[in-house]
């Protein structure tokens, strides 16, 4: 990935370098990492730790791969079991082409408690898997002995049961405890007392912790605190002490000043396994299960396996007794004994130890890979010290089934088969499954469900749709692609991949959003009822709303996730048990006012906005309104006549500016990207110091420059300065693309760059008595023409003009010959921020920072820039890989046919190992009034005909409800609202006139609204959706 002298490839790691930090990802391409155990879990680790990019993996593996195999190892194949290939052997080429910056390498040596273990003293990590107890506490006491500590992580999946277990050394010190940008919150006051007590700048919360450790800078008056780190106490959401402040040399604070968190190393301290196996440090993930139970469970199991050499029988009462003796055993020496003993679990761990639970397999690879990468890197916390996860809840009902439908087949699916009996097995081959997004999730998804062969029978077909082509960044954690795959369709690519870990799959790719233009032509409600389960493998929220809504209406279970960074959610969504997605909102982004992009920024967010606003507008927008103009106006010639005839067309003086200005040379793109350097830079802020002196007061008397108002300073242009180019450079190279330019290297040459901006003519400031608006209440709508940017970032001499001075300027253009041909078609640049050869994040995170000089706000460098301005998603493959698993688990459940407490929800943190289960809140209940009542399942249906007219719509309330319609509404269009002119006179007319509709729609959805029964009440009552067929 990267040595001492190379970058980190940005093109393949930017989205999880922005999980990581860079610091982090160079310790791991300098990290070589061992891992025992090539079945279901070992292969997910291996994946997940290579997709990260490590600098060597050694996967060890003594077993011959067999058919049991293909339903939990991925990279295997039905030839590597016909030629008895070892499953390490078989696996390393499939796992080198992951990552072409990790070397993996296998190794089949034999490695039991008599073996010697100076060899893995090259390794910084050491994860084992499928071992006996003896051999896992050898390895632990090895690498505690090693100076340093080698990180030791063991991991099992044991039927529907798994644990993961940590061990980094008595000293581990943890570099960033949550990998969250530090903090920011600026200061209205200080007090100067003991302790003194700051609190925030307009009651906004300061978002700091007890215990953190904050800096200080820009503080007026009590300039003694800048530069210092304080220890603060959290006294309220806006509030925080910073200890002693009464001492002379803190004078009393003036205004300003800006609190940043500094994140501080952690220490932590781990025991030994032998150790912990008496006394375990557990993590709570489900309020209804107790870890310590499951670590008892667990225990006995590995001391089984030591004792007999084998695991329990499948659906042996015999060895279920004998597990139950072990673990009472156990119980008596843990230090914390387990009061009453948990036989059940103990005898469902017996009954399925023997298979491996797919959805548990990927959950626990992802986090157990998190973990890998934490003992590597010090970055995050890592588990303290056990986890246990288990989906002993798909064992309800297993009773009534006959123990030979669990017993082993010789097929792939005989690890499910064990956990779940062979009549699951069948439903899971003749599921009918909509998947929309073919992304990381997806991808994960896929893999998943060609393990449990879904869909691999002829009644079963999964149908999968994605619009995007594949791009290098997804390659680091869409791991059913290569670089060969590189620019096909997404869709097509993950169908044929996973057919390759199981042909027998039925799988249709798409290549259509789903969305309302595609609702009628391909995703119509009959393609819906003949899917048994719908998944989301979405990376937006509007998209999620719309197949929620889409699932409501049709009645279908919709598998909802998704990921930011370490940090992933689930919900299950079951008709008319769960709630549903729409259910819950996250609270809007905060908005930046107009005024502070446009003239009073405060932090390099908003630099970086406006830059990618600036780009926006300059080489989008205004390309885009020229175009339009003259497809919609004709010919200057015919323009002209409209303006002498007294018409003036929209974004007239604007078009004409450009064509007048536009450059026609290289030279004229280099001279007008020195001139817009000066206007914004320069001129901008002498502008803002003319209107707002340095001593300037508000019309309160307080001074007008304080903080978060900074007061700018012109910048000088310095051809010498490496920013000061890179703009001018940049911007002329973005002039030159959308005006069709030709630019060569000897172009871009420094002799040449700066004989052209010598040679250009500069204007000089001329003070402007324009407006300026401070106003933090008023939009860029306000204020902005019709070509200007998201944020009003029209320029600033864009006014409208006369349309003499108009005609007078096309005249000048068309005698001039530049109002024909080529100059009245711009090519519109569209941002691309992956494309690091195109300039335009050397443009934003030019433009940001020359803009951040300007106000004296700290730089921000093009990776955080690129981050800002392109809204990169933080992605990493560790947490893709467990929110698949545990989508996947409830995934199951569902074709289980659970009841609504076996259903689990999940939001986790692996950078915090946390993950919490919660039960799905229930379907929602809404009163219309007493005896009838609603949830956002139901859809009452009316049966139309021809002649149904609308006043039989209302009537038909009337007598089945006993309720009086006083709305009827379709989309946007008001049928019938009494209270409204003409409307009653609607009543005689019939309902397929009133509602126009398209050839084929045999129905419309409506909203209908009831008139409150208490005359007194001004409410309508609201019902559920109306679905009128029209019976034609």
């Amino acid at each position: 990935m990267a040595t001492e002298k190379e970058e980190i490839d940005d093109s393949l790691y930017s989205r999880q370098r922005y999980v990581l930090g860079d610091s982090a990802m160079k310790q791991m391409a300098h990290s070589n990492v061992f891992l025992s155990g090539l079945g279901g879990l070992g292969v997910e680790i291996a994946k997940n730790v290579v997709l990260a990019g490590v600098r060597s993996l050694t996967v060890h593996d003594t077993k011959t791969a067999t058919f049991k195999d293909l339903g939990t190892q991925f990279f295997l194949r039905e030839e590597d079991v016909k030629a008895s290939k070892n499953r390490a052997e078989a696996s390393v080429s499939r796992l080198s082409e992951l990552n072409p910056y990790v070397t993996v390498k296998s190794s089949t040596q034999e490695l039991t408690a008599d073996t010697d273990l100076t060899f893995l003293s090259e390794f910084k990590c050491v994860i084992i898997t499928e071992a006996p107890l003896s051999l896992q506490q050898k390895l632990d006491e090895y690498c505690r002995s090693q100076e340093p500590p080698i990180k030791f992580i063991m991991a099992d999946v044991y039927g529907v049961h798994s644990y993961a277990f940590c061990d980094f050394g008595d000293e581990f010190t943890i570099m960033d405890p949550n990998g969250e940008e530090p903090k920011e919150s600026f200061i209205a006051t200080i007090t100067k007392e003991n302790p003194g007590v700051v609190t925030s700048l307009d009651n906004r919360m300061h978002g700091f912790q007890d215990g953190d450790s904050v800096s200080f800078k820009e503080v007026q008056g009590m300039t003694a605190l800048n530069g210092t780190t304080r220890s603060i106490k959290v006294l309220s959401p806006y509030a925080y002490t910073i200890g002693d402040l009464s001492g002379d040399e803190f004078q009393p604070h003036e205004t300003g000043g800006i609190a940043t968190q500094v994140k501080m190393p952690k220490p932590a301290t781990f025991k030994s396994l032998a150790v912990q196996l008496k006394s375990p440090s557990t993590r709570l993930v489900d309020f209804t299960k107790d870890p310590n139970a499951s670590h008892l469970a667990m225990c006995a199991l590995l001391q089984y396996i030591d004792e007999h050499k084998q695991l329990p029988a499948v659906r042996s009462s015999e060895d279920a007794q004998k597990l139950i003796a072990i673990a009472t055993k156990l119980n008596q020496e843990l230090e914390n004994a387990i009061e009453p003993l948990n036989n059940e679990m103990i005898t469902n761990l017996a009954y399925t130890s023997q298979g491996s639970f797919v959805p548990l397999t990927a959950a626990m690879g992802g986090i157990v890979a998190q973990e890998v990468l934490k003992a590597l890197t010090g970055k995050f916390t890592p588990l303290n010290q056990w986890l246990f996860l288990d989906a002993v809840e798909i064992l309800g009902g297993q009773d009534s089934i006959p123990a030979e439908s669990f017993q082993p087949r010789g097929d792939r699916y005989d690890s499910l088969r064990i956990c779940v009996g062979d009549e699951m097995v069948q439903k899971l081959a003749n599921l009918r499954l909509f998947m929309v997004g073919c992304g990381a999730i997806g991808c994960e998804m896929m893999k998943n469900y060609a393990l449990l062969g879904i869909a691999s029978t002829d009644k079963g077909k999964i149908t999968i749709t994605d619009n995007d082509l594949i791009e290098k960044s997804n390659l680091n954690r869409q791991f059913l692609f290569r670089p060969h795959h590189i620019q096909k369709p997404k869709s097509e690519t993950a169908a044929a991949s996973t057919k390759e870990i199981n042909p027998a799959l039925h799988i249709e790719p798409h290549q259509n959003k789903v969305c309302p233009d595609t609702e009628q032509s391909h995703y119509n409600d009959a393609f819906f009822q003949r899917n048994d389960v719908i998944v989301n493998a979405l990376d937006n929220v509007e998209a999620r709303r719309y197949m929620d809504s889409r699932c409501v209406t049709n009645k279908k279970p919709l598998m909802e996730s998704g990921t930011l960074g370490a940090k992933g959610h689930v919900q299950v969504i079951v008709p008319d048990l769960t709630e549903t997605y729409s259910n819950q909102q996250d609270p809007p982004e905060e908005s930046v006012p107009y005024c502070t992009l446009k003239s009073f920024p405060a932090t390099i967010e908003h630099t970086i906005q406006w830059a990618r606003d600036k780009f926006e507008n300059m080489f989008n927008m205004k390309p885009n309104m020229f175009n339009k103009y003259w497809s919609t106006n004709g010919s200057p010639q015919q323009a002209l006549e409209r303006m002498q005839n007294g018409l003036q067309p929209e974004n007239t003086f604007q078009t004409l500016k450009l064509l007048k200005n536009r450059p026609g040379t290289w030279d004229r793109c280099v001279a007008t990207a020195r001139i817009k350097f000066e206007k914004y830079f320069n001129h901008k802020a002498k502008q803002l110091l003319y209107s707002f002196p340095p001593d300037a007061k508000t019309s309160e008397g307080e001074p007008f420059w304080q903080s978060p108002k900074r007061p700018p300073t012109p910048v000088e242009f310095d051809s010498s300065n490496e920013l000061h180019m890179l703009f001018v450079v940049s911007a002329a190279r973005l002039y030159a693309s959308f005006c069709n330019i030709r630019v060569t290297d000897e172009d871009r040459s420094s002799a040449r760059l700066l004989a052209i901006i010598n040679g250009t003519k500069v204007p000089k400031f001329v003070p402007s008595d324009k407006k300026i608006v401070t106003d933090e209440s008023a939009s860029g709508k306000e204020n902005e023409d019709s070509s200007g940017g998201p944020s009003g970032e029209a320029d600033d001499d864009e006014d409208d003009a006369d349309i003499t001075a108009c005609i007078h300027t096309l005249q000048e253009l068309i005698k001039a010959g530049r109002a024909e041909g080529s100059f009245l078609g711009l090519l519109p640049v569209e941002f691309e921020k992956d494309d690091d050869s195109n300039g335009h994040i050397d443009f934003i995170t030019s433009a940001s920072n020359l803009r951040a000089s300007m106000y004296s706000i700290e730089h921000a460098d093009r990776f955080k820039t690129k981050r800002i301005a392109g809204r990169i998603v933080p992605a990493i493959a560790t947490t893709t890989a467990a929110v698949s698993g545990l989508a996947t688990l409830e995934l199951i459940r569902y074709v289980k046919g659970a009841e609504l407490e076996e259903y689990r929800n999940c939001f986790l943190n692996l950078g915090l190992a946390i993950m919490m289960f919660s039960e799905p809140g229930p379907a929602t209940t809404t009163v219309i009034k007493p005896g009838l009542t609603f949830t956002q399942w139901d859809m009452w249906h009316v049966q139309g005909n021809p002649d149904f007219k609308l006043a039989d719509f209302v009537k038909y309330f009337q007598d089945k409800h006993d309720l009086t319609v006083s709305m009827v509404v379709n989309g946007t269009k008001m049928v019938y609202v009494p209270i409204m002119p003409g409307h009653m006179k609607r009543l005689p007319q019939k309902m397929c006139d009133l509602i126009k509709f398209s050839d084929g729609i045999k129905y419309v959805d409506l909203t209908v609204g009831f008139e409150p029964e208490d005359p007194d009440e001004d409410e309508d009552l609201s019902g559920p959706p109306i679905r009128y067929h029209f019976g034609l």
